[in-house]
């Protein structure tokens, strides 16, 4: 596996020198964040930050990511323009050596927390989800802003957006992601891009919209989609792992000796309720997931792709974008790659 760290560009206060001095970290995950969704990415930017990159010694691994416009999910008819600049991204993409990207099919919303600063008892912060919380809360009135979401929409382009999603049930959202991936993978084909999207996170529905790409038997049906090894899958150990029922290291060896798990996300989560959960250290003990257990699975279908410490909590007082701290981020490589490590020279010796 390849160890890879997330990066917001310029305006990220980490330094990619700073990203660089974590053991063993070998890429870059990021993306171009100045373009509106749905526009072509220009060729000049995508080789501007792979340069940049590069520059400081790493590599430009995964494009994390390049957003699907809604029109596309709701299956509009604009969407055939808003597809075929998807397909432009790719090439573009491809032309400049991009060899993966992840990208997700949630309505509206990306990854959804009730809360971004809550004190765990070891006295750092960190990010959680209270199905109480979230039942109280509704989005069109403004109560909940998180960083994972589209800050361009207004209250009213919120209301029309849930509007429009009233006609649109998971079977319908699972049409349009089929249409959409039919169109797109034979690009990332010929540009020999593996396409992986991620998780719904929480991997179930919220706000009374639909989520689809939540466990073992849905991502079954998604890589049914289209048989390339193109269209594949981000395992993320806390999207998945948030919901009891999903067993995460045993999806983990299913699908990655099937040769679709092209990006991993490694973090871990303390599960508190029936739908409620905790972000926590990476380590084993601190949550609700063999990390032993994720990291042996990688080990044994022989994975070489990227690998991230994914949110981290706020320790020893940083502060910046929840989740995306410098800290805990690092110790949660450095505990991945000692188990890999340790797990490789077991199976040596």
């Amino acid at each position: 596996m390849k160890m890879t760290f997330r990066w917001y560009g310029k305006d990220d206060p980490i330094s990619l020198e700073y990203i660089k001095q974590i053991p063993g970290m070998k890429g870059i995950v990021s993306a171009i964040y100045d373009i509106p969704v749905g526009e072509v990415w220009p060729l000049e930017k995508i080789k501007a930050l792979k340069s940049e990159v590069e520059a400081a010694g790493l590599e430009l691994s995964v494009i994390e990511s390049v957003p699907v416009h809604e029109d596309i999910k709701l299956g509009k008819p604009t969407r055939e323009q808003y597809i075929e600049n998807y397909c432009q991204t790719l090439r573009h993409l491809g032309q400049a050596g991009i060899k993966v990207v992840c990208y997700n099919f949630m309505p509206v919303f990306d990854w959804t927390r009730s809360q971004l600063d809550y004190r765990l008892p070891d006295g750092s912060t960190a990010l959680i989800y209270d199905e109480n919380d979230i039942a109280k809360m509704d989005p069109l009135k403004g109560e909940l802003s998180l960083p994972g979401w589209d800050s361009s929409y207004t209250k009213e382009d919120l209301a029309e957006l849930f509007a429009d999603y009233k006609q649109i049930d998971e079977e319908k959202l699972w049409e349009n992601l089929g249409y959409f991936i039919n169109k797109v993978i034979p690009v990332a084909e010929t540009e020999d891009i593996l396409m992986a999207i991620h998780p719904d996170d929480p991997p179930w529905g919220i706000f009374g919209l639909p989520r689809i790409i939540t466990n073992k038997a849905n991502l079954e049906r998604f890589i049914a989609l289209h048989p390339s090894k193109h269209n594949g899958l981000t395992m993320c150990s806390g999207s998945l792992g948030s919901d009891k029922n999903n067993n995460f290291p045993e999806m983990l060896a299913y699908f990655g000796k099937k040769g679709r798990v092209h990006f991993v996300h490694a973090r871990n989560v303390k599960l508190v309720g029936n739908k409620s959960f905790q972000e926590s250290a990476h380590l084993s003990e601190t949550g609700s997931i063999d990390m032993y257990r994720v990291i042996k699975a990688l080990h044994e279908f022989g994975y070489t792709g990227p690998i991230r410490p994914d949110h981290g909590r706020m320790i020893w007082g940083e502060t910046g974008k929840p989740g995306y701290g410098l800290y805990d981020r690092a110790l949660g490589a450095t505990y991945l790659n000692g188990l890999y490590e340790a797990i490789t020279k077991d199976n040596v010796e």
